[in-house]
């Protein structure tokens, strides 16, 4: 398929239509405090079953750039952020809206959102088919080193220590163990359970550690109100002014956003709070951050949402997902067959034009329905929860028993939920669990393949170049955190 036919087909009528309710569910989701898009799209992924690989992926997108933007409604208007990447938001546009401008905090966050988006945008088109012919260089060895990494990465910025973010990623690599051995073909950790023989069904631990876990949360707190302040639509619309005095603000902390969301496992709130305090430290006026600055919702969420296309740069390039959602996604495209990486490109070209152009065309409708919906989506963020927990795990054990239509992917799915849970609770990190266990059957092959060639030799890991470069990286962390850590802990 060229170039004109694969565009064309993006933009027929249901392409279009699932972008537009996949941006539309990822910013009513986003927008309610507890629930995450993660959550959504784990909850999402047993639907597309049916349906083609472009759609479900363009779906998937349109509620992954959805659900990051819609977190500012909440943010500026509740004080709750909807999502962990508008947290820094809350700091700044609570506090214009509660000094009567409620309406301009929105417009500055929704009109960065989309500045952003569209910068990252043009860096994933330019950078993506690069990575992926550099990624066909990858042996075995580099392969298991550039997973590492990921999970060193994560572990390394997560909530928590580095010890619990390693632990985290760890257990979530154990879980991908249980099943057939892709090398030998024996069976192995079953313990004599027939179920067990295929392993831990991706979407039923994702359904359970991000949506029952969040649900179990969300009953232990399930009397948590807020009071919505007062908004109109008028005054959202931001002037020329506006864009020129804060045009350095935007292009800076969209390129932040868009570096770190390449880095594996990072993610949009870290990119959130690296813009933030980049752009206090570098303002004339850092004593008016926290009180209201423009500044501070500009930064934070031009680089939240520009970190959703830099992260689809490794995801696609080479199968390696730039944040939890981006793991999410790798097993949507699993799922459907889609191998990311060079291949991707040589063999599935239309949907390389798919995943690219729907990350634009979504930012496009996210702005839209941002600006003329924000004032009735932030509605919704006073639903009960009492009422919507319920309706919340009936789609989790639907969406469960439909992969397999057995009530064993049920079982695992609550199993998984407590774990998510108490994982919380511990404060270890749900990310790198996620990238563990996403990652594993790829670096388990890679690393035996590897040993397998150089007869039991581990030397070759950190003597390639590229290999060498990775583990050094991933030593390099560890070493800097468990200063940091040591450090902290020294402070009286």
């Amino acid at each position: 398929m060229d170039m004109m036919s694969a565009i064309g087909a993006l933009f027929s009528p249901l392409p279009v239509f699932f972008m537009a309710l996949g941006t539309f569910l990822g910013i009513t989701v986003g927008a309610i405090p507890g629930l995450t898009g993660a959550m959504l799209i784990s909850l999402t992924l047993p639907l597309t079953f049916s349906m083609t690989p472009m759609h479900a992926l363009v779906m998937l997108i349109g509620m992954y750039v959805g659900a990051i933007s819609g977190g500012l409604i909440s943010a500026t208007l509740l004080r709750m952020p909807g999502t962990p990447s508008s947290i820094m938001t809350t700091l700044d546009g609570y506090p214009m809206a509660r000094g009567g401008q409620p309406a301009r905090a929105l417009g500055f966050g929704i009109s960065a959102s989309f500045f952003g988006g569209c910068l990252a945008w043009i860096f994933l088109v330019a950078l993506s088919r690069p990575l992926s012919e550099l990624a066909t260089k990858f042996g075995p060895f580099e392969i298991f080193s550039l997973v590492l990494m990921a999970i060193v990465l994560i572990a390394s910025v997560s909530e928590g220590s580095l010890l619990r973010g390693i632990i985290s990623g760890l257990l979530g690599m154990l879980v991908a163990i249980p099943g057939v051995d892709p090398a030998g073909g024996s069976l192995r950790l079953t313990f004599g359970f027939q179920d067990l023989t295929g392993g831990f069904g991706l979407l039923p631990v994702l359904i359970g550690v991000f949506a029952v876990g969040q649900i179990i949360s969300d009953v232990a707190d399930i009397d948590r109100k807020g009071e919505l302040l007062a908004v109109k639509g008028k005054g959202m619309f931001l002037g020329l002014n506006d864009w020129i005095r804060n045009m350095g603000n935007l292009v800076r902390s969209s390129l932040i956003g868009t570096w770190i969301g390449i880095l594996p496992g990072v993610g949009a709130n870290i990119a959130s709070i690296i813009a933030y305090t980049t752009t206090k430290n570098l303002s004339k006026t850092p004593e008016r951050f926290g009180k209201g600055a423009e500044e501070g919702i500009i930064a934070s969420e031009s680089a939240n949402n520009a970190s959703v296309a830099g992260a689809l740069i490794p995801l696609i390039a080479m199968g390696i997902p730039g944040s939890v959602i981006d793991a999410i996604l790798l097993g949507a495209m699993t799922i459907h067959a889609v191998t990311p990486g060079a291949l991707l490109f040589s063999n599935n070209p239309d949907l390389v034009v798919a995943i690219m152009g729907s990350a634009l065309v979504t930012n496009f409708m996210m702005f839209g329905m941002m600006l003329f919906g924000a004032v009735y989506v932030a509605k919704l963020t006073l639903v009960p929860r009492a009422r919507l927990l319920p309706i919340i795990l009936l789609f989790c054990l639907l969406g469960s028993y439909a992969v397999t239509n057995s009530m064993y992917d049920v079982w695992v799915m609550l199993g998984f939920g407590v774990i998510g849970f108490c994982m919380e609770r511990c404060k270890v990190p749900l990310g790198p669990f996620v990238i563990g266990l996403v990652l594993a059957p790829i670096a388990e092959p890679g690393l035996r393949s590897g040993l397998m060639i150089t007869g039991g030799d581990i030397l070759p890991l950190f003597t390639r170049p590229i290999s060498g470069l990775f583990m050094a990286i991933c030593i390099g962390m560890v070493i800097w955190q468990t200063r940091a850590e040591f450090k902290r802990r020294r402070k009286p």
